[in-house]
């Protein structure tokens, strides 16, 4: 089992749809973890694409030059989502109830996920999806800070360490059969962490786990 079953509970228990209700119009990492972000999109992503933005909200950080054949995205609030201006399509859907993307086989070139894996309590499955509506050679970037929902982050997550999660994120690609071997893109905190919490400094880190569909 990826995870046991204490690992994916969460402090608070209450349905996410209820906490996600109220759109949140703010960015939830520094300038310069979005700059990094988008630079990293520049280099993997290709223009007139197929791109999923899984767990998105009213920006996407993709390069503005980079034009994508199809943009969908999955949220948790529609009202971020229609804010959203480089989406074509997208849904609402609570992963944690129900991790099943309705979006056909092989279909995109890419998937993202920006500072939102820390929530899904049944990652082995969204893991699986991902691999199932990626084409052959498509790619999977999942990126994070250590900003976080606290209440709403799993067990797993909420007691681990900027190192742990790496290694926890590249697990769930490895329980995938037909993932490549995960690549990392780490840029840790550069001061200690109770200097985090006082808002002195650093900036946030930034890491990335990158992988393909074989």
């Amino acid at each position: 089992m990826l995870l046991r079953p204490a690992e994916r509970t969460k402090l608070d228990e209450t349905d996410d749809a209820l906490f996600y209700s109220y759109p949140r119009f703010v960015t939830h990492v520094d300038e310069g973890f979005i700059e990094q972000l988008t630079n990293l999109y520049r280099a993997r992503l290709k223009p007139n694409t197929r791109i999923l933005d899984l767990m998105s909200s009213w920006v996407s950080h993709l390069p503005p030059e980079l034009e994508f054949a199809h943009v969908e995205a999955h949220g948790m609030n529609s009202e971020e989502l229609r804010r959203n201006p480089r989406l074509n399509h997208y849904f609402v859907q609570d992963l944690n109830k129900n991790p099943a993307l309705p979006l056909p086989d092989c279909d995109f070139d890419a998937v993202l996920n920006c500072v939102s894996v820390q929530y899904l309590q049944y990652p082995d499955a969204v893991f699986h999806e991902i691999h199932r509506i990626l084409k052959p050679g498509g790619i999977a970037i999942i990126s994070f800070s250590n900003r976080m929902f606290y209440q709403k982050a799993i067990q797993a997550w909420r007691d681990g360490t900027e190192a742990s999660r790496v290694e926890l994120v590249k697990r769930y690609f490895q329980a995938v059969p037909g993932f490549s071997q995960p690549e990392v893109i780490a840029r840790p905190s550069q001061i200690p962490t109770f200097l985090q919490m006082l808002g002195i400094g650093g900036g946030d880190p930034f890491y990335a786990v990158i992988a393909t569909r074989l």
